[in-house]
């Protein structure tokens, strides 16, 4: 269990900072180089979530955007500087527990 976190956890980050690598480029008049980066981390994230372990590519894809809604909040609240207030909170555990729902239901 260890390493899917892990997995999720690497692969958020990636998705989460190549996409705000391309924000600061499109939106804030940063370099294109910014852009460039921004662009190969998304590919790497993508190269990242086939190290998971499960077999179902929708599944996973489904569980990463639960995690990926709590890293962004993540995300604001420690590189944007927007504190979370608790309808933030209520609803990354609220994802989390789909996640869960998902991941680790039994299924015959």
């Amino acid at each position: 269990m260890l390493y899917t976190w892990m997995m999720f956890l690497l692969a958020g980050a990636a998705e989460i900072g190549g996409g705000y690598l391309i924000w600061l480029w499109l939106r804030e008049g940063k370099p294109f180089t910014w852009g460039i980066i921004g662009g190969v981390v998304l590919v790497l994230y993508g190269i990242i979530a086939t190290f998971q372990t499960f077999p179902s590519f929708g599944r996973v894809y489904a569980a990463y955007g639960g995690v990926f809604i709590v890293l962004s909040v993540l995300w604001g609240w420690g590189v944007d500087k927007k504190t979370p207030d608790v309808y933030d909170w209520i609803g990354a555990a609220i994802c989390l527990a789909g996640v869960a729902i998902m991941l680790w239901a039994p299924r015959s």
